[in-house]
């Protein structure tokens, strides 16, 4: 997908890594990759790969200003946690003309999903969503309308670069077949990245 641009030799941090599958392949790439994760469990698996790992929380991170070249997330804290909080979070670590991307469901993904799966109807309002509470999965996803992710970005010096509506290919397969079913995937967009840079120093 060319989403992280060229790694080598820059700073990358990872948001919401997990077992830092993506941060060590980073690594071996020639990125300085950190990966952060809020779960203890998670890190314990990353720390067999991975050696640049950091407790904490996406909404509040423990680094300096302008610290990296690059922040991303596949699925993980940018979904995760409010929006409204991280993305000023993550405009305040990264160097002037860094770069954020990172994916995740889109909106129709959202509004499709009466809870249990996706369907081909509507179950969810577009205007106003947020916050999406799945009981059954005992998760929590943030998800906004298209404007108030571009507004969201600009309020905080983000340029849009681009924005990516996956379509995985005839004939793919997943092991992730609770999130969508390959049919749906092929006639929507279930995910997405977004691909937002911070404006350069005056």
């Amino acid at each position: 997908m060319q989403a992280l641009d060229d790694v080598d030799d820059r700073d990358v941090l990872e948001l919401g890594c997990g077992a830092a599958q993506w941060s060590t392949a980073l690594s071996d790439r020639g990125a300085r990759a950190v990966g952060l994760d809020l779960s203890e469990t998670q890190l314990a698996h990353a720390r067999v790969g991975m050696t640049r790992l950091v407790q904490a929380s996406a909404l509040t991170l423990p680094f300096r200003d302008e610290s990296f070249d690059v922040v991303f997330s596949d699925h993980g804290a940018m979904s995760f946690c409010d929006p409204s909080l991280t993305v000023p979070e993550v405009a305040r670590i990264l160097r002037p003309g860094g770069l954020l991307a990172f994916c995740g469901a889109t909106p129709f993904h959202i509004v499709c999903d009466d809870g249990t799966r996706v369907t081909r109807k509507l179950h969810q309002d577009y205007f106003g969503m947020r916050r999406f509470d799945w009981q059954g999965e005992g998760t929590i996803d943030f998800q906004l309308e298209y404007g108030e992710w571009i507004r969201l970005f600009r309020r905080h010096g983000f340029a849009i670069e681009d924005l990516i509506e996956l379509r995985p290919p005839e004939g793919a397969t997943t092991t992730y077949t609770e999130f969508v079913a390959h049919k749906w995937a092929r006639r929507w967009p279930a995910e997405h990245i977004w691909k937002v840079r911070k404006a350069e120093a005056r």
